[in-house]
C-alpha cells in the first residue's frame, strides 16, 4: 500500500536527483504551468468519474489528483507535514457552531 508520505519523498528525490524517463522528471521539466494544467485536468476528471456508478475509476481518478497536487506541494515546496498540521488545527471548526479561522496572512 503506498504511503502519501513515502509517495512525497520519492516525488522529492524525482526533484532533487531527476531521472530520465521518470514522469515526475517530465512535469518538474516542463514548469509550473504544465503541473497546474494536469492539476487542474486531473480535478475535473475526478468530477466527472464521482457522477458515474463506478468506484475503481472514482479511486483510479482521486489517486491521479492526489499524486499530481504533490508535485505541485513539492514544486511549491509545501510539505505534507504541513497539510496535516493546517488539517489538525482547523480540527473542530467546521461546524455549525463555530467559525473557521481566517487564512494566515503572511
Amino acid at each position: 500500500m503506498q504511503d502519501l508520505d513515502a509517495l512525497y519523498d520519492l516525488i522529492l528525490d524525482r526533484k532533487q536527483t531527476p531521472k530520465e524517463g521518470s514522469y515526475t522528471n517530465y512535469l518538474f521539466t516542463k514548469g509550473l504551468d504544465k503541473i497546474l494544467k494536469k492539476v487542474g485536468e486531473e480535478s475535473t476528471e475526478v468530477i466527472v468519474a464521482a457522477k458515474n456508478d463506478s468506484d475503481d475509476e472514482f479511486v483510479y481518478e482521486v489517486a491521479d489528483l492526489a499524486y499530481h497536487v504533490l508535485v505541485l506541494m513539492a514544486d511549491r515546496g509545501i510539505s505534507v507535514a504541513q497539510v496535516k498540521t493546517e488539517l489538525a488545527e482547523r480540527e473542530g471548526l467546521m461546524s455549525k457552531t463555530k467559525e473557521r479561522r481566517d487564512i494566515k496572512k503572511l
